[in-house]
């Protein structure tokens, strides 16, 4: 009867028959113990070694927190190149100031990002995650008049505008009839608070606006962090969004 090797020969002895009568009887081998469920980590289907090269791009974060700015860069790694599958993803990230005050945790957050970017599967979770930080002592409104509720979030918001620009994260488009019911919101709010005002539409730019150009009266929204909510018919309403707390 032939018998095939699957392993490495390590050594060998001859076994007589006095020993095949000596040897004892086999008893059944005991059930192996259940393993316990292991969570499933969804690798990139591509070797992980970092190129010579990496494209990305460097964002400045002025802050009033902050003395200096911060200048934070994002690297990415490019799979399926020249196929039609071909993405970019981010792999690596790096925060540098003049600043110097808070250099331990700002080096601690860029090793774990980019140690969450090279893990793979879906790392757009940090954005909502960072997102969510605030500052006990309070946050700040940045160029446009978007709130920050601290640094950590401005982070978490640079990286959310990278992870648009590759494509990683999609933002929902407005709808044609979203776009009329905000635009006829924003007449009617204008129209009662200047009644006297009978200009056309296109001298109404000519109106006094905040840095984001909404109504100077308009205060924060809570879904889209924009000074864009006025309050009509005894409801507060999003000029940006079209968020309504009356639904």
């Amino acid at each position: 009867m032939a018998i095939k090797i699957e392993k490495k020969i390590k050594g060998y002895n001859v076994v007589k028959p006095e020993d095949k009568a000596a040897a004892p009887v086999a008893t059944p081998a005991a059930p192996a113990a259940k393993e316990a469920p292991k969570a499933e980590v969804i690798q990139m289907h591509e070797s992980l070694e970092r190129p010579e090269t990496l494209i990305g791009s460097t964002y400045k974060i002025k802050s009033p927190l902050f003395e200096h700015a911060l200048y934070v860069t994002v690297n990415d790694i490019v799979l399926n190149a020249g196929t039609q599958y071909e993405q970019r993803r981010p792999f690596e990230i790096f925060i540098n100031s003049k600043n110097m005050d808070h250099f331990q945790w700002i080096v601690a957050l860029t090793r774990i990002i980019s140690a969450v970017f090279r893990k793979g599967g879906d790392v757009t979770f940090l954005v909502e995650e960072m997102k969510a930080v605030f500052d006990p002592r309070g946050g700040y409104f940045k160029a446009g008049g978007v709130y920050m509720p601290s640094i950590v979030a401005e982070i978490g918001a640079v990286i959310e505008q990278h992870m648009k620009t590759i494509g990683l994260i999609h933002d929902p488009e407005m709808d044609e009839s979203t776009r009329k019911l905000i635009a006829e919101k924003r007449a009617a709010y204008e129209a009662a608070t200047n009644p006297k005002k009978s200009a056309p539409a296109a001298e109404a730019s000519t109106e006094p606006t905040n840095a984001n150009g909404f109504p100077p009266g308009a205060t924060l929204c809570a879904k889209c962090n924009t000074q864009a909510l006025v309050l009509m018919d005894g409801c507060q309403t999003c000029l940006n969004c079209g968020y309504s707390k009356c639904g």
